[in-house]
């Protein structure tokens, strides 16, 4: 992976940034005029209700989607007026994504689910592809799970084979909707865990989510609502993740659940 940027430079610089959907009377406002900086080596969680406009923030971020009007500039780039093929060498050159819902190919290996993103770049940069998608497993804790498809893993399992699957690419970026959506208490920790340490690594992390126990994982907080940032603090009382499994009272039926599940 490359290493941290002891600078701080700038990844995301959003400028008066709308998106409206819609015309004239029908015209919905999702985001009203968004500035904001993220710099490298952060983790930003992005908080708001249902329709506040934080997916339609991450789908811009991750140049799923472009602004009606204002400016995006990606890691030095400006993104927001590109082709829609321009865009996709954007996302698998600088982007890793996470998903609520993992997205492994249920019938592929961890391996081969982590190796997907590499064959469809198309500059070349990446050599030894196998080899690359092992260490990124290895990068989460999964190298000994490597030949297991997913229905062989627990849902953390699962996630963390979704991580590495995002940094596979190197990304200057990682964004994470929802990551522990679909994940009990305990799960939740051992994967935000995993976020945490690859953030003291280096690797800029944004996530979206509306839990404020896993906001609390992050190490600064973005709120919007409306369509607007109302609120962005850095977070006091930050949760380490890691620790905070070594305090859990572990429910015996789903340890044991979890036990069966990891076996080979």
């Amino acid at each position: 992976m490359p290493s941290p940027d002891p600078a701080g430079s700038v990844v995301i610089q959003l400028d008066d940034v709308r998106k409206v959907y819609g015309t004239a009377s029908n015209a919905v406002h999702a985001l009203r005029g968004i500035d904001l900086t993220i710099r490298s080596g952060e983790f930003v969680a992005l908080m708001g209700a249902s329709g506040s406009g934080k997916s339609t923030l991450m789908n811009l971020l991750g140049c799923l989607d472009v602004p009606t009007s204002g400016s995006y500039t990606l890691d030095g780039v400006r993104v927001d007026r590109l082709s829609k093929n321009a865009l996709a060498d954007i996302r698998n050159q600088k982007i890793g994504f996470v998903f609520q819902g993992f997205n492994l190919l249920a019938r592929t290996s961890a391996l081969e689910n982590v190796e997907l993103p590499l064959l469809y770049d198309r500059t070349g940069r990446h050599r030894a592809p196998r080899a690359l998608a092992r260490a990124a497993l290895e990068r989460v804790g999964l190298g000994a799970r490597a030949d297991h498809h997913p229905s062989q893993l627990s849902g953390g399992q699962q996630q963390r084979v979704a991580i590495a699957r995002a940094l596979v690419t190197e990304p200057r970026l990682l964004l994470a909707d929802e990551p522990t959506g679909n994940l009990d208490s305990r799960t939740s920790l051992d994967v935000m865990s995993v976020f945490q340490e690859l953030n003291d690594g280096g690797i800029t992390i944004v996530i979206v989510t509306h839990e404020p126990d896993v906001a609390q994982c992050a190490r600064r907080i973005v709120e919007i609502r409306d369509g607007h940032l109302v609120r962005d603090h850095a977070v006091d009382d930050r949760v380490l993740a890691a620790e905070a499994l070594t305090h859990l009272a572990v429910d015996p039926e789903l340890e044991s659940d979890a036990v069966a599940s990891a076996a080979p």
